[in-house]
């Protein structure tokens, strides 16, 4: 795949979870879970789908990548927010967590596509 092509599918990917988060948060609050298990599932079908329509890997591969990838990149995100470097802007590190969690979930994707191409 092009870079110029990657680029636009994790940009594509980026604003799908920036745009998501409020939502996942919301529908827990309704469901009345924890916020971190809605938003780790959420997180998780995005990146199903992402993995079996766009990088067409395989449902096997393509499920343990995106389990993987949502947990590691919610738990990074999380451990980002509570650094407090943008306490000016964010007090409480909420939306340092939010869009780290986009940047971290492209990054790991990236990470894992170079991975399978090398093999």
């Amino acid at each position: 795949m092009k870079l110029q092509i990657r680029f636009l599918i994790y940009s594509i990917l980026f604003l799908t979870y920036s745009f998501s988060t409020s939502f996942l948060l919301l529908l827990g609050e309704k469901l009345k879970d924890h916020r971190f298990i809605t938003l780790g599932c959420g997180f998780f079908v995005i990146n199903i789908i992402f993995s079996l329509f766009v990088l067409k890997w395989t449902p096997l591969l393509s499920i343990l990548s995106s389990l993987v990838i949502a947990a590691l990149a919610l738990f990074l995100a999380l451990k980002f927010g509570d650094l407090h470097l943008f306490s000016q802007y964010d007090a409480y590190g909420v939306k340092t967590a939010l869009m780290a969690n986009a940047v971290f979930s492209v990054l790991l994707w990236e990470i894992a596509y170079q991975i399978k191409n090398r093999k």
